[in-house]
């Protein structure tokens, strides 16, 4: 699950999510990534169990595969405001 989280693209998608579904179009101009690109991290997400994908029509609507993870999204928030400047002064954040 934390691999989901570690990638900065990945937490966008999730972050995005918090407001509800998303195509893939939608998330790629959120992230400013390309669709290919924002499928795999998708796809990675999904294996994790982070995901779901609903089809509609010729659509796929992504959102949070559970209600849980908008609390988890909110407490990495809250840590991240208490500790980010010490966050980015660590030496070994980057390796």
């Amino acid at each position: 699950m934390f691999r989901g989280l570690a990638d900065p693209t990945r937490l966008t998608i999730l972050q995005a999510l918090r407001t509800g579904p998303l195509r893939v179009v939608d998330l790629s101009k959120v992230t400013g990534r390309a669709q290919p690109n924002v499928s795999g991290h998708l796809a990675c997400l999904r294996d994790c169990g982070l995901v779901k994908a609903s089809p509609s029509g010729r659509q796929t609507y992504y959102s949070l595969a559970d209600e849980e993870m908008l609390s988890l999204l909110y407490v990495a928030d809250v840590i991240v405001s208490r500790i980010g400047p010490t966050l980015c002064t660590c030496p070994r954040y980057e390796e």
